[in-house]
């Protein structure tokens, strides 16, 4: 409806108004006996059609009209009728009007108001009659939405709004019983959800909408299992921060992901992270992988002066910039093609871009494949992380953030005790400089390049089987956002030489991780079958997050915890034993690699000593919120 019609209809409305109000106040004889009624009705009109211009009544598109555009609309309108009252005062004093009934004013304003509301509500509610219509209700998917909270009704009001989404809301489960009996968008809370396969029986849904968002991953997996033991498909709507970008709405609803089933109570709140980013020039190392483009993404919400992404491979970096361009288009950004094990290229791109912050995130990450190249594990982990740790201390980088692993914790591969080194010299620097430099451990994060959810993923779609190590392999797991959410609240934490460690809740069973993907797939392990390869070069059965003996204190952010561990002999010559390590390196000396390795990490065992080592027991993570030393 074009806003030139509203302007003729609203011009009729203010008419009538006029009329309604003498009328209401003198009878239908009020045009012999009421000689004001005439400039009246021509001066109200005109004055409120300019007040309602100048409010911006006409700027509106009515069809999606909300209670907010009613609230300014009834502004306008005691805008309008104060003008209106204002011309009856000056005519008054004039001498053009002998007397004037108050009553009329009051009975025109609320005239007024309900024909100019009625008028916008009814456009909005013949668009949503047209869009419901469209059409085949046969043709609909019958939905049954598990929670009435604030995403619930979105998601009603959504497929209520857009027909050729084909779905019809069947009505909504919710465990509160205040709610259960109540109607939300014309559909009824049928129940608890705990009667989720009775409801779908009785009526006929087709398709299952987990709007629950917060719940727990217990709460989501049982919901899970039912539908599926109902035979009806399920979807589950975004979590907090797969919605930084946008708001929930049925168009962003997906298949259910093992990630949407491991969520422990999440961490609240976007990126907080504007106290230290905003305004300053961040620079993140491997900003074409997992973790590194999602901390572009996050640190962009914190609306920095510049954003620098450096990695190795172009195509990466590429798409990473262009994703982040379309995001982010007021944020400027560059890319630098560069190795950090390139010092003299290194050195050129700190000395010309000046980064304020720094988080390195560039690292060979895979056990098995480091643990057959350890040169390429020392030369990219520890001598990459000491050229950009160099780079940011020549330009007098403010802050410096190193993300590192729980594989670094009593290392049994090469990549592990390279990513512990590379911790011992930010920490080493941050203690001598006083400035932030601090490390962020946390433990796997689920659906990155190359990690166990992708794979498997890929093993069910060919049928099977799906590969696992060992039964009893157990690993800490973490969403990529909910991690780099923390970890820039880590970096803002830090003052100097700090290690931090991320709460990751309690560890999981691959096997159970793999049964429950294949059950989400809607198929059983018999049609996809899983079966045990044994333990790879460098691997654990379990990982732990801090060595025996720490000290683990609470921070200001209940999901991160400050870990103080016993320093080796060692780091009091870290600086030569790194360049031992360099030389071996080059020469591709194993067993030297190893041995200096050792004598930086008195927990580390190699894979002649590991195998004596396998029966231990990590020390476990607590279940609950951080509250321990």
């Amino acid at each position: 409806m074009r806003n030139r019609y509203v302007l003729g209809a609203d011009l009729i409305a203010f008419v009538i108004a006029a009329c309604g109000a003498f009328a209401l106040r003198f009878d239908l004889n009020f045009f012999q006996s009421r000689p004001e009624f005439i400039p009246y009705v021509c001066a109200a009109p005109i004055i409120k059609v300019v007040v309602f211009l100048v409010a911006g009544m006409y700027r509106r598109f009515w069809r999606y009209v909300s209670v907010n555009d009613l609230i300014s609309l009834c502004f306008a309108n005691l805008i309008a009728s104060v003008g209106v009252t204002g011309f009856v005062a000056i005519c008054i004093e004039r001498g053009f009007f002998a007397e004037f009934s108050r009553s009329v004013l009051v009975a025109d304003w609320l005239l007024t108001l309900a024909l100019t509301a009625g008028a916008r509500v009814s456009i909005r509610v013949a668009a949503e009659s047209q869009r419901r219509s469209d059409g085949n209700d046969s043709l609909h998917k019958r939905v049954l939405i598990i929670g009435a909270g604030e995403a619930g009704v979105i998601v009603a009001r959504e497929m209520q709004r857009n027909a050729h989404l084909g779905m019809k809301v069947t009505g909504f489960l919710d465990d509160d019983p205040v709610k259960v009996g109540k109607r939300i968008y014309g559909a009824r809370v049928l129940g608890a959800t705990s009667e989720l396969s009775a409801v779908i029986s009785a009526f006929g849904a087709t398709e299952v909408v987990i709007a629950m968002p917060k719940a727990p991953g217990t709460v989501v997996r049982r919901i899970a299992e039912d539908c599926r033991n109902a035979g009806v498909a399920s979807r589950t709507i975004p979590g907090v921060f797969e919605l930084l970008d946008g708001q929930v709405s049925v168009s962003r609803l997906r298949q259910i992901d093992i990630s949407d089933l491991l969520r422990r109570p999440a961490v609240t709140g976007g990126p907080d992270v504007s106290g230290y980013v905003s305004g300053r020039t961040v620079l993140i190392t491997g900003a074409g992988g997992s973790i590194g483009f999602e901390l572009c993404r996050q640190v962009a919400h914190g609306r920095p002066r510049r954003l620098l992404l450096l990695g190795h491979g172009e195509n990466s970096i590429f798409e990473a910039a262009l994703r982040l361009r379309d995001a982010f288009p007021d944020v400027p950004l560059e890319s630098l093609i560069a190795d950090v094990r390139d010092r003299d290229r290194l050195f050129h791109l700190f000395d010309r871009h000046r980064p304020d912050i720094v988080f390195h995130a560039a690292a060979h990450k895979h056990v098995p494949l480091m643990q057959g190249n350890p040169e390429e594990a020392v030369s990219n982990n520890v001598l990459g992380t000491r050229n950009v740790v160099d780079g940011a201390l020549a330009v007098g980088c403010e802050r410096f953030v190193l993300i590192s692993t729980d594989k670094a914790v009593a290392p049994t591969s090469v990549m592990g005790a390279s990513k512990r080194v590379a911790e011992m010299l930010v920490r080493a620097v941050g203690a001598a400089s006083g400035r932030p430099f601090v490390v962020v451990r946390f433990g796997n994060v689920l659906g990155s390049r190359g990690s166990v959810v992708p794979r498997f993923r890929k093993q069910i779609e060919a049928g099977g089987p799906i590969a696992i190590t060992h039964p009893d392999m157990k690993r800490f797991f973490m969403t990529i956002p909910e991690a780099v959410h923390l970890v820039l609240q880590a970096g803002g934490i830090g003052n100097g030489g700090e290690l931090f460690v991320l709460n990751m809740g309690a560890p999981l069973r691959i096997v159970q991780l793999a049964e429950d993907l294949i059950r989400l797939s809607g198929l059983t392990t018999g049609d996809v079958p899983i079966v045990f390869t044994g333990l790879r070069p460098g691997e654990k059965l379990e990982e732990q997050l801090w060595e025996n003996g720490a000290i683990v204190e609470n921070t200001p952010h209940p999901d991160v915890l400050r870990v103080t561990e016993a320093h080796t002999a060692a780091t009091a010559n870290l600086t030569g034993a790194v360049d031992a390590l360099a030389e071996a390196a080059r020469a591709g000396d194993r067993a030297i690699i190893e041995s200096i390795l050792g004598d930086l990490i008195p927990s580390f065992a190699s894979d002649i000593t590991r195998a004596s080592d396998d029966h231990k027991s990590p020390t476990p993570f607590p279940t609950g919120r951080a509250g321990h030393s």
